[in-house]
């Protein structure tokens, strides 16, 4: 879920500091307007649908890691309970296996969790539609709306705003239309 919302904030404010910036001249006009993209995330149903997805694939990867955790658990229990019965041969043998599996763990969590592993991608698979979605609708307010300036309230440190500058409102509205 943190990899989905830091990327959604990254996107976001990323599309509001390059709308102040890429055009200096709009400081001296002035309409600035804010979005809460909390509420973005947690009103507009398609990204409630992909954040579902992502957390159902993100259990099953868990799932997955936590049983072939228990098999190295059962190997290694089993070596330590018949350990002075088996010749070194047989212990030897025994540890090789735990230790392979030990390395596909390891590997696993590795390809599946770790930077740029198979959940980070999934999430930017499921993501990326979305948050163009949302940018080319705070662009088409912004522009239609003449605002010099969209912020975010979640990531644009605003210590005050007022609730007639927000138009969370009417991006979701324009979201939902375009379902």
């Amino acid at each position: 879920m943190n990899i989905m919302k830091n990327l959604l904030w990254t996107v976001i404010t990323a599309f509001l500091v390059s709308l102040v910036f890429t055009n200096p001249g709009l400081a001296q006009s002035g309409k600035i307007v804010y979005v809460d993209s909390y509420r973005i995330r947690s009103e507009y149903s398609e990204f409630l649908e992909a954040q579902e997805q992502f957390d159902k694939e993100l259990d099953d990867w868990q799932q997955e890691a936590m049983e072939m955790e228990k098999e190295v658990d059962s190997l290694k229990k089993d070596l330590s309970e018949k350990a002075l019965l088996l010749s070194e041969e047989a212990r030897a043998k025994r540890q090789e296996v735990i230790d392979a599996k030990e390395a596909a763990l390891q590997k696993y969590m590795v390809d599946v969790f770790g930077q740029s592993g198979k959940a980070e991608q999934r999430n930017r698979e499921l993501t990326r539609p979305l948050l163009d979605k949302i940018t080319a609708v705070l662009e088409r307010i912004a522009q239609e709306q003449n605002y010099d300036y969209v912020f975010d309230a979640v990531n644009g440190n605003i210590a005050y705003a007022k609730k007639s500058l927000d138009i969370t409102d009417k991006v979701l509205e324009e979201l939902q239309k375009m379902q």
